[in-house]
């Protein structure tokens, strides 16, 4: 049984496997307009305690194109720990679906859910990690440059669960991870601490300068300063980050070929400003159709069983 909780669970193999199924599959339905019906068959549970947009459109639409089905899932519907323990509502769900993807708050829902599950459990987020978003992320990297290997990400913004699974990503794949944050925000030195222990051959570099962290970027990567749950701290946020937007001022410091990427939503104006999204170095819509790429391989992989 594999299940794709975190990045550091996965192996590079499985990593490189689950982009290289990614490739051909969006590379077939480009050319044709339809995928081989890998999931004719298989129904995939979608259970959401937070709200969604490209989560949840990204894997209906994979598990459509693959000629499989998908149930979605709402926690009044649910109650993931509340109505019912999360470990029979593993059992349940496995007992009738192939596979279970959540997005939730709590990382140790996805765990216990991978631990008594007898299908694949996808973690769709949690706060501390998003690994579907970091290996889209790698997918759109490569299609640009052609190459992951020797790649420097410059992270400004919050050490939040984006910047966790994208670092560990880049430790897979023997790419550069600097990340610029406020004092208060950056990574916690636990975090740094289990990424070098599991990735000792690792460049990361933590720093509080943006300009620093972008001088010999290949990819300015930003997120929303306030997630979801955070709303009360909104307005210390937006102080505490002043100085930290990606606009044109910053990416002038960077290397001409530098590309920008966000996880969206985006708030023009406070993270990134409406120029730089807009603006020709900006990948951030490709990267979001990159999602349902990155899951159509993921599910053909951990559904179908494809080689």
């Amino acid at each position: 049984m594999t299940h794709f909780t975190t990045i550091a669970e996965s192996s590079y193999e499985q990593l490189r496997h689950y982009l290289d199924v990614a490739i051909r599959l969006k590379t077939q339905y480009s050319a044709t307009g339809h995928n081989d019906p890998l999931l004719a068959g298989h129904i995939l549970a979608m259970v959401f305690e937070k709200p969604s947009l490209r989560t949840r459109v990204s894997f209906t639409v994979a598990v459509t194109h693959l000629a499989g089905a998908a149930i979605m899932l709402r926690q009044e519907e649910v109650g993931l720990g509340v109505r019912e323990p999360v470990k029979d509502v593993a059992r349940v769900l496995s007992g009738m679906c192939d596979g279970i993807m959540v997005r939730t708050f709590e990382q140790e829902k996805v765990a216990e859910l991978a631990k008594y599950s007898t299908v694949p459990v996808i973690n769709g987020l949690t706060d501390f990690s998003h690994p579907c978003q970091a290996m889209a992320d790698l997918l759109t990297i490569e299609e640009h440059f052609g190459s992951l290997a020797g790649r420097t990400i410059a992270f400004i913004g919050d050490g939040n669960n984006v910047a966790r699974s994208l670092a560990t990503a880049c430790g897979r794949f023997n790419m550069r991870f600097v990340i610029a944050s406020p004092p208060t925000y950056q990574l916690a030195p636990e975090d740094t601490d289990r990424i070098m222990s599991q990735l000792p051959d690792m460049d990361l570099e933590v720093t509080n300068d943006p300009i620093e962290a972008v001088h010999e970027a290949d990819v300015i990567y930003t997120d929303t300063w306030v997630s979801m749950g955070q709303e009360a701290e909104k307005a210390r946020r937006l102080s505490d980050f002043a100085g930290y937007q990606v606009n044109e001022e910053l990416l002038s410091h960077a290397p001409s070929h530098a590309v920008v990427l966000h996880c969206l939503p985006a708030y023009r104006g406070f993270e990134i400003s409406d120029a730089v999204i807009e603006g020709r170095q900006s990948l951030v819509f490709p990267q979001a159709e990159n999602r349902l790429h990155f899951q159509k391989g993921l599910l053909a992989v951990l559904l179908a069983g494809v080689k």
